[in-house]
């Protein structure tokens, strides 16, 4: 039988990448953590831990770290049928942690407000564009994604959530000067610079597509944070997609413009969630879907795939 404390040792390890850092989280001292560990994997009999900077699981750690998970969320539904409730003071000992794979501007606008919503849980997101989240479900590194894809990937389902809107921004004095003389043409697209979020992003290439007929554009600032996304769009470094919500204020007091009036790019969001914890994480789900619903648009709605 596994021992809880040294399950919960291992644990901390892996959530907080070092042994000094754990014992700090679970109140005992660094060579206890040690012990617990080696103890842990002597049971097992191979290694659980890559002493590295961070710490990193083995295959065999990682399906035990799956397993505590799993162990946190079941005690954390009987806390919650029973009326029981863990308060303040000693959250890393007994709040499961969950680790989500989310895009970043879903995390920017609506997410953050689902989170909240699952009281005595901590959380341990994973940034990725959505068209790439699903993958982080595939190897079993995460629990849960935000996905692009309506495709559930094994072991998983899936349900759509709603199409985040985004809308092609410029400065206005930046529009006056790469697209003031002959307006957004594939000519004209294919020469002013574009933010870009990373190499995965492709909402730029696709609006261009979509407004032009050419998925070619100019040359790419690169900014991977959203809320730096919309501060270079006001500053006039370049064009880009930005979500809708994040953006109308700037563009109703005039910081910001459409490229073209009524021509969105709505990106179809859906919630993946590892079938053998969706009852676990059911609360979870319920308050995604919530937050999803009072901030995206309905899938059934113009959609690009993205």
């Amino acid at each position: 039988m596994i021992d809880a404390a040294q399950l919960a040792a291992l644990a901390a390890v892996l959530r907080s990448g070092g042994f000094e850092r754990a014992a700090r989280l679970l109140g005992v001292t660094s060579s206890a953590i040690s012990q617990r560990i080696r103890a842990l994997e002597e049971l097992v009999g191979s290694p659980l831990i890559i002493r590295s900077q961070p710490c990193q699981p083995t295959e065999a750690g990682l399906r035990l770290f799956r397993h505590a998970e799993e162990l946190a969320l079941l005690e954390q539904g009987l806390r919650r049928d029973l009326g029981l409730k863990q308060g303040v003071g000693n959250a890393s000992a007994v709040w499961p942690s969950l680790r989500i794979a989310v895009n970043a501007d879903s995390l920017a606008t609506w997410f953050v407000s689902a989170m909240t919503a699952v009281p005595e849980t901590l959380f341990d997101l994973v940034l990725d564009d959505q068209d790439h989240s699903a993958d982080w479900l595939k190897r079993g590194e995460v629990r849960a994604a935000v996905s692009g894809s309506p495709q559930a990937a094994q072991g998983c389902d899936s349900r759509p959530l709603g199409a985040l809107r985004y809308i092609a921004t410029a400065s206005p004095a930046f529009y006056q000067d790469w697209f003031g003389k002959t307006g957004v043409t594939a000519l004209t697209l294919a020469q002013a610079p574009v933010v870009t979020f990373n190499a995965k992003d492709q909402l730029q290439p696709r609006w261009a597509q979509l407004a032009t007929g050419s998925s070619v554009i100019g040359p790419s600032h690169w900014l991977p944070s959203s809320q730096a996304f919309v501060d270079a769009s006001v500053a006039g470094l370049g064009w880009g997609m930005n979500p809708q919500v994040l953006v109308e204020k700037h563009i109703a007091e005039g910081r910001l413009m459409p490229l073209i009036d009524g021509l969105p790019l709505d990106v179809p969001l859906y919630w993946h969630v590892s079938r053998s914890i969706k009852v676990q994480l059911k609360p979870l789900t319920d308050a995604v879907v919530l937050s999803a619903k009072s901030a995206l648009q309905p899938i059934e709605l113009r959609v690009e795939n993205a």
